[in-house]
């Protein structure tokens, strides 16, 4: 390959014989910017150069018999290597061309453009003295995750510490911002302090997170971006495990025979635990005619468990087991069934509501509030929680009671001191 200094000497010493205008740039070169793998094109526009000739050294003898038209040449300047002249390319790289299109526009084209083909690259006439313009060509690379030096998913123990990584390269230097899938706050720590940092994203190659709760378990996202799309992201699971905790709702529930209830259980587990129901006996329940089992997802690690008794009979009544076992551990919530008579009550004759009346109050919200142990102490007497919107429940008030009120009360203090 010549050299920047050949081709000096080759224009150099070359003395111009003047025969029109003196060759000019119509316009300035622009810089280029691209993504690495795509074309570049630079276009050198020069007028007059047709009738611009020059000559070889020996016309300095008066010989000018030998004048040549002017040359537009092409060179990466902080090289200082020629690309090429005229038409002609002198470099090896196969990727490099020139055309010609206009009798005044030369095109230098870089196909497949790589990052070492970035640089200052001139378009150059040998006039005396030389004339030239240069521009710059900047190659960038989108961001790309480095496998090896990233995470994948995660498991730590709650309480403990989870480290996060991601690294990518690409250039310019690409940014990392982390979020959460769910759009939930990330939490930080200070360790020495103990402060708490709630953000909803944090920057940064690492993601440091200590005593880890269950709450923070999800999906995180790395971001890498640096100007040049695509941005790209990379999905992390954080799993976070602990012992089984089962919370019930209600641990006394009241039905009358012949009816369905359902007994539910509030379980958190991870990973993911095997829950299962049981008589108190330690007898398993199996889903047939009697029990409907399901389970309802609350969250990542949370479900509710629902047992429903279809048409209720006396050996169906006691204790009721919720359990729930994963790796580390297991736990259990306890539900006692009792039968919740129907009062019986003559129909007075200046009694304006009838006993289907009567019925629906029982069998509605009132019978619920009950069954679900909910009684407040209003004064000196307990009184079921109704629902406001209950029309039935106007004629009870803090003050009185009607029988059937007094009648269902005292049935379920009679079985709460008796489970007791």
């Amino acid at each position: 390959m010549l050299c920047y200094f050949a081709l000096v000497v080759l224009f150099a010493v070359n003395v111009p014989i003047v025969t029109g205008l003196e060759p000019d740039f119509a316009y300035p070169l622009e810089n280029v910017t691209i993504p690495q793998g795509r074309d570049a094109t630079f276009t050198c526009v020069v007028n007059n150069l047709g009738g611009y000739r020059v000559s070889p050294s020996s016309s300095a003898s008066g010989d000018h018999s030998g004048s040549t038209k002017a040359r537009v040449a092409w060179i990466k300047a902080d090289t200082k290597a020629i690309l090429a002249i005229h038409e002609h390319v002198i470099t090896n790289n196969a990727r490099l061309s020139v055309t010609h299109s206009d009798y005044n526009t030369w095109t230098l084209n870089i196909r497949g453009a790589r990052r070492e083909d970035r640089g200052i690259y001139m378009c150059q006439v040998n006039t005396d003295p030389m004339k030239s313009q240069s521009a710059y060509l900047e190659v960038v690379i989108p961001p790309d995750f480095i496998p090896e030096e990233t995470s994948n998913d995660l498991m730590v123990p709650e309480g403990g510490s989870a480290k996060l990584v991601c690294k990518a390269r690409g250039y310019p230097k690409p940014e990392i911002v982390w979020k959460r899938e769910d759009g939930a706050e990330i939490v930080t720590r200070n360790g020495q302090s103990g402060g708490k940092t709630k953000q909803l994203s944090a920057e940064g190659e690492t993601l440091t997170l200590s005593k880890v709760t269950r709450g923070e378990m999800g999906v995180y996202l790395c971001i890498a971006s640096n100007g040049v799309p695509p941005s790209v992201s990379k999905r992390m699971m954080l799993h976070v495990h602990f012992h089984p905790m089962v919370q019930v709702p209600n641990q006394l529930v009241g039905a009358p025979i012949g009816t369905n209830v359902t007994l539910l259980c509030n379980v958190e587990a991870s990973p993911k635990a095997i829950n299962y129901w049981t008589r108190e006996s330690d007898e398993m329940i199996i889903t047939n005619s009697k029990y409907s089992m399901s389970e309802m997802k609350m969250s990542a690690y949370s479900v509710q468990m629902r047992l429903v008794i279809m048409n209720l009979q006396k050996h169906d009544l006691g204790g009721y087991k919720c359990i729930s076992k994963n790796s580390i551990g297991d736990a259990e919530g306890n539900i006692r069934l009792y039968d919740m008579e129907l009062p019986k009550h003559s129909k007075k004759s200046g009694d304006r509501r009838s006993d289907d009346d009567t019925n629906e109050s029982i069998d509605g919200h009132r019978l619920n509030g009950v069954s679900k142990g909910s009684l407040r102490e209003t004064g000196s007497t307990l009184e079921p929680i109704f629902d406001e919107d209950d029309n039935s429940a106007s004629t009870t008030t803090r003050e009185s009671a009607s029988p059937v009120t007094i009648s269902i009360v005292l049935i379920a203090l009679h079985h709460l001191l008796a489970s007791t």
